[in-house]
Parts: structure tokens; sequence; C-alpha cells
């Protein structure tokens, strides 16, 4: 038969006990990886980096149909407007005097 010392621990719970000793680090790297996907995430769903083209404020009577218009003759006017309204992160196509707005380029 084979003799065990009882008083010596069991190597098995040195090793679990340092494993818990390093969950947290383990749980904080997953956070910070949670958190860098979700930064990504938000800049690839609102278009990223700042849209290239000049800004311009909107005047009284104007709307973004008649600035797309304007802006880009000769193009299709609707999606110049999405493009706009898509570009601003406008809820939809009413914009107000006084606001500026970027306008995509050409």
């Amino acid at each position: 038969m084979i003799a065990y010392d009882y008083a010596r621990p069991r190597r098995g719970l040195r090793r679990s006990r340092r494993s818990l000793q390093r969950d947290p680090l383990v749980v904080l790297a997953a956070l910070a990886c949670a958190v860098l996907f979700l930064v990504i995430l938000a800049r690839a769903a609102y278009g990223g980096t700042a849209v290239g083209g000049e800004s311009i404020v909107v005047h009284p009577g104007q709307t973004v149909w008649s600035i797309a218009s304007e802006r880009y003759p000769g193009d299709d006017v609707r999606t110049r407007v999405d493009q706009i309204v898509t570009a601003n992160h406008l809820p939809g196509a009413q914009v107000y005097a006084g606001e500026t707005l970027v306008l995509p380029s050409p």
C-alpha cells in the first residue's frame, strides 16, 4: 500500500488557486477586446473617418434636394440626397436654416 502525506498540499489545488487569481486578467482582456470590437463596429456603422468635402450653411428656403441639385449638376439628385443625409447622420431629408452640412466630394 502507498503511504500518503496528508500534511502536504496537493498540487492540483495549488494550480486551481493560481488560475482563480488569473481569472480577473482573463476577464479584463476579454472586456478590452469586446470594447475594441464595439468601437470598430461603431466606426464602420457611421462611415468611419470624416467625409472629405466642403461644409455649407443652410440658408432659408433651401432643402437637401435643392442643395444637391445646385452642387452636383448632371448627377442623379436622389443619390446625392442620400449621400448628404448619410454623411451628416440626418434622421431624414429635412434641414433648417443655419444648420451646417458636410457635402461629400464629387
